[in-house]
């Protein structure tokens, strides 16, 4: 093979290796993108982490067992709001749904946009907790002091009696967490009193 055969060659092979190199880097940006909402996306499919579940219908089922739900707030100190709920703790049976409020106040003297996270503990009673309605399914915005009650209508699956690691559940604890709207946290004044707490838990 002559020298110039053997140098194309070369390029070529090194064409192919930088357009692999090219395609991966790109696959694997892809990927980091859509890692967030496909894992988000599991958690609320399968309750991975205590994550609950969003439902259409009430249960028809209702249990003579009782159980007890606890309920916590927080608030990113990026996020100037008192946060709290209404109600400490609800014992209601298995099955059946039952309306809570939680209550939040803007403590700035400007309108202030959050977003809430929520979780359920144990984690793997997450599968089992299902909101019919939730504040947590839009983005929130308050005028400087205004207050508003935020409801959840939720209730626990009637399955969960059935698995063997949460027979004998007592007490369920569900939390929530608001955080600023991106175009948020970079301008939002952090008074004092909008340090990060928790009530409940």
């Amino acid at each position: 093979m002559s020298t110039s055969s053997s140098l194309a060659a070369r390029n070529r092979r090194n064409r192919n290796v930088a357009v692999l190199c090219v395609a991966v880097f790109a696959g694997m940006v892809g990927m980091s993108y859509a890692a967030v909402p496909l894992y988000r996306i599991f958690c609320q499919v399968t309750g991975y982490g205590g994550t609950t579940q969003r439902v259409e219908q009430y249960s028809d089922t209702i249990l003579d067992r009782t159980i007890a739900v606890r309920f916590d707030a927080n608030t990113s100190a990026e996020l100037p709001w008192d946060f709290k709920p209404k109600q400490r703790q609800v014992e209601l049976r298995i099955g059946e749904t039952t309306e809570i409020s939680y209550e939040a106040t803007n403590l700035s003297s400007r309108p202030t946009a959050g977003t809430a996270t929520f979780n359920v503990a144990p984690a793997l009673a997450g599968a089992y907790f299902n909101k019919v309605e939730c504040f947590c399914f839009t983005e929130q915005e308050l005028q400087p002091g205004q207050s508003y009650d935020m409801p959840v209508q939720f209730f626990i699956d009637p399955e969960i009696v059935n698995v063997p690691e949460l027979k004998n559940l007592k007490t369920i604890t569900l939390s929530y967490t608001f955080y600023p709207l991106q175009q948020e946290s970079a301008e939002a004044p952090q008074p004092a009193a909008a340090k990060k707490q928790k009530i409940g838990g």
